[in-house]
């Protein structure tokens, strides 16, 4: 029989135990509750504008980061394409404000060269300082309505699985045949954000949508496909996909994301296989901002392209970064500036082996999803062809 003393440290080591399980349950919520995210994180700017009013939140991935279910509408009908497209034709109606604002002001400089304002009117513009007050024009309506059709700012509302009602409200919107479905981040480190959902996934899935007799029976490799939301829009339409990056966290990512959209593949006969490729190793069987991938791109490009039997077209859709730099003391996009000579050194290639013919594709095709296509976001053609 054990000593008195013995059974008091067991039940205490069980109280303890019992108390640091509770704890740990209560931190597992509390994360859940409040997902704080590092000082040096990436917000996707898609959900910074998202139209969406609140985000679904089903998981901590592997390390650490909640992970969000977000619901993406395709713009078929005649109706959708019209709301879709307000981001781009709100703007010629602002600038025409914009004008009409410095036409008012004109006429206000040309009234008082005049001298319709007298020696009172002008005191009165005064304040106690003797500084001059300007009154700003107070916004119209329509004003504010632009406003609010250029740019839906909204402040995330995150729902979680465990809160049944919220949940099924998602579910229910997310059933739709002309939905995508895709679990991803909103903040990660520089180096995890293939986990979010980025602009030029949008613009390229928005081509691939465009050109659906193009792509119709093919089979198509993306390179650094991230959450996998451009090969599920390929899907819809090639033969066979092969969606690539690397990093096991990523992969798994992607791979749930295909499984969540299977529904869309089905009419078409699509298939769609997630695989590792990492274009900085050497042997061969995530994204333009740094110098060193963009170099490892291009490498891989060649690679590929050489060993391919017949001639192939590559499509490279990218967001310029605009930053400031002390060394130049001005903002520059020095990374941007390289990918541009590297594809142009990737034109000018003379190897004997392969000619590739480079070409910007003007972004004035149809938007079948919902974002901001901004003057930033570029659309490239690469096509690839055997000289012997």
């Amino acid at each position: 029989m054990p000593a008195p003393g013995r059974e008091w440290d067991r039940s205490a080591a069980a109280l303890h135990k019992g108390l640091f399980e509770h704890c740990r349950g209560a931190l597992a919520e509390k994360q859940m509750d409040n997902p704080t995210f590092r000082s040096d994180t990436v917000l996707s700017d898609v959900h910074l504008h998202c139209p969406s009013k609140s985000h679904l939140m089903v998981r901590l991935n592997a390390v650490g980061q909640p992970v969000f279910l977000s619901c993406f509408k395709l713009l078929w009908s005649t109706e959708d394409l019209a709301s879709g497209k307000h981001v781009r034709e709100i703007t010629p109606g602002r600038e025409q404000q914009c004008r009409s604002g410095d036409e008012l002001c004109d006429k206000d400089s040309s009234n008082i060269k005049k001298g319709e304002l007298n020696s009172e009117g002008v005191e009165a513009l005064l304040d106690d300082d003797g500084d001059l007050e300007v009154v700003r024009r107070p916004q119209s309506a329509s004003d504010l309505q632009a406003e609010d059709l250029l740019r839906d700012i909204v402040c995330p509302v995150i729902l979680m699985k465990g809160k049944e009602d919220a949940f099924e409200d998602e579910e229910q919107e997310c059933t739709c045949s002309d939905v995508v479905k895709i679990e991803h981040t909103m903040a990660t480190p520089l180096e995890d954000v293939g986990k979010q959902v980025w602009r030029a996934a949008f613009l390229l899935a928005d081509y691939i949508l465009f050109k659906r007799d193009t792509f119709r029976c093919c089979s198509v490799l993306e390179l650094g496909g991230g959450t996998g939301i451009t090969s599920v829009i390929m899907g819809t339409v090639a033969k066979r996909v092969y969606c690539t990056d690397v990093g096991e966290d990523l992969l798994t990512m992607c791979e749930q994301n295909v499984a969540l959209n299977k529904h869309l593949m089905e009419p078409g006969g699509g298939e769609i296989k997630v695989k590792e490729l990492d274009w900085l190793k050497d042997e061969f069987c995530t994204v333009f901002y740094d110098d060193d991938l963009t170099d490892a791109l291009f490498r891989t490009l060649y690679r590929i392209t050489h060993n391919l039997r017949n001639s192939c077209t590559v499509y490279l859709a990218l967001e310029k970064r605009l930053n400031f730099t002390l060394r130049h003391m001005d903002i520059t996009c020095e990374a941007y500036t390289h990918f541009r000579n590297t594809l142009n050194d990737l034109e000018n290639l003379q190897d004997g082996k392969m000619k590739y013919t480079v070409e910007p594709i003007k972004l004035d095709f149809c938007q079948f999803l919902v974002y901001e296509r901004i003057e930033q976001l570029e659309l490239w053609k690469v096509m690839a062809e055997h000289l012997t």
